[in-house]
């Protein structure tokens, strides 16, 4: 059992790696390995819209994003964690949004994976970066699990929040459990999740 967390905040150590590294020792807890990504330490760039990919499976942007491909399909669950800086989630997060829509293939995509989410804000946003991340589970057929959503403006804050603290190590426990129950979207019943219109006749 694998928990791949992957923090989209451009700083290290602060409020949103803290409270992933926590939810990362509670899937430990039941037995998974984990792994925090610093999506800021690697050279991702932004998609260039050229929707190669949505028929092929492949991006041709050669970066680490290939590799973060790999790690997020061995993963059985995915830990998102972003900061609220202008009421959504960070630019590194939205660049990996975009770009992991390659994984769209047989064989190559996130259904059925254990999805849990991380946000911290201090002010307003909170709601807007925890749906985001919702909708993108949604439409990638993961299986979402609970929410973490904390405001906390100085470096290290959350650590003040015990139940905070607490709803993080639980967020961790439960992706395991339910990635450990075996549920899988069933095959036959294609993933729908497009606005229809004329370019869907």
């Amino acid at each position: 059992m694998k928990i791949l967390a992957l923090s989209f905040s451009p700083r290290k150590e602060g409020n949103t790696e803290i409270l992933l590294n926590q939810a990362l020792a509670g899937a430990a807890q039941e037995g998974a390995t984990t792994e925090l990504y610093r999506v800021v330490e690697h050279d991702i760039k932004s998609c260039d819209g050229c929707m190669a990919c949505w028929h092929t499976g492949k991006c041709h942007i050669q970066d680490d994003m290939q590799g973060l491909y790999d790690k997020m399909l061995a993963a059985d669950g995915i830990l998102f964690g972003t900061p609220v800086y202008f009421y959504a989630m960070t630019a590194q997060g939205k660049t990996v949004i975009d770009r992991s829509i390659v994984l769209n293939q047989p064989g190559r995509r996130l259904a059925n994976k254990v999805g849990g989410i991380v946000v911290v804000g201090g002010s307003l946003g909170l709601v807007d970066a925890v749906k985001e991340l919702y909708f993108y589970m949604v439409t990638r057929q993961m299986l979402p699990a609970s929410f973490v959503a904390a405001y906390g403006g100085g470096k290290g804050e959350v650590k003040e929040l015990p139940k905070c603290m607490q709803a993080s190590l639980d967020l961790g426990r439960q992706m395991v459990k339910i990635a450990a129950s075996g549920f899988k979207y069933p095959e036959d019943i294609p993933a729908t999740h497009i606005a229809y219109g004329t370019h869907t006749r």
